[in-house]
């Protein structure tokens, strides 16, 4: 099944790089492409610490080659199988390990979290909604898990469309997120997975939970273009960050 996502403005589209509207303060989006895990890691970091009060804030949308990474307190018990040919990258971000590979969207969120009034709780909620929301687009019922960062699949409406895949898939993670915030900004984000090679999946307790299935859009019947839903990903991030600030700002920590 495919669906017609949320439309974007046409300027997006026509652009490598671009701005969004996001509340009083704009985004830049910046395509960076199919690039080594450990290239945007520098990038982001480097970028962050280099930023001042008055820089852009920013989202990088990214494809990268297989790689398992494992966040600051992660335990590496959860990697189960060591012999996978795949690389593993220890990281500054919230959660457990994950698995990012070709046919994922990762949006890397570059925000100012001070400047926007907002605690990192709230930044984590507006993320997750981001997706809901987009997933939404093309059909598909997703939602929180209490104590469980990240988006799973729901139960679908019985008067919508793959009712039975729902319910087959239902519990099974479709997004992961963790972030880490420095000196009141945040860098890492949120991963998609649009349609990809889930086999990796299976070397790993995904984010630190023995069984948990994962899923991509492609499982779930859905047909789309990773930049048509990266797109799609993107305006919905920015317009949920301009939202309603909170009411007091957090500056430092990090998150799953």
């Amino acid at each position: 099944m495919s669906a017609t996502p949320l439309a974007v403005p046409q300027e997006i589209d026509d652009a490598p790089d671009t701005v969004l509207s996001s509340g009083e303060f704009p985004v830049a989006l910046r395509w960076r492409g199919r690039e080594p895990y450990s290239q945007s890691f520098d990038a982001m970091r480097a970028f962050t610490d280099a930023r001042t009060p008055d820089t852009q804030d920013e989202i990088w949308l990214v494809e990268h080659p297989p790689v398992f990474t494992l966040g600051l307190a992660g335990d590496p018990a959860h990697l189960l199988l060591a012999e996978s040919g795949i690389p593993l990258v220890k990281v500054d971000r919230g959660g457990q390990i994950t698995y990012h590979g070709p046919g994922q969207i990762v949006a890397y969120l570059l925000i100012d979290l001070r400047r926007r009034k907002l605690m990192v709780r709230e930044l984590v909620r507006r993320i997750e909604e981001a997706v809901i929301e987009t997933l939404a687009t093309y059909n598909l019922a997703t939602d929180r898990k209490p104590g469980a960062p990240g988006i799973y699949v729901a139960r679908q409406a019985e008067d919508r469309a793959n009712v039975r895949l729902h319910e087959l898939h239902q519990g099974a993670k479709i997004a992961a997120l963790g972030l880490k915030i420095r000196n009141g900004c945040s860098y890492h984000g949120v991963s998609l997975n649009v349609s990809m090679d889930l086999q990796p999946f299976l070397a790993i307790n995904p984010c630190g939970y023995a069984g948990l299935e994962t899923v991509d859009m492609a499982t779930l019947g859905v047909a789309a273009d990773w930049r048509d839903v990266a797109l799609v990903l993107a305006a919905r991030l920015a317009l949920q960050i301009g939202g309603l600030p909170a009411t007091a700002a957090a500056t430092t920590g990090s998150t799953e």
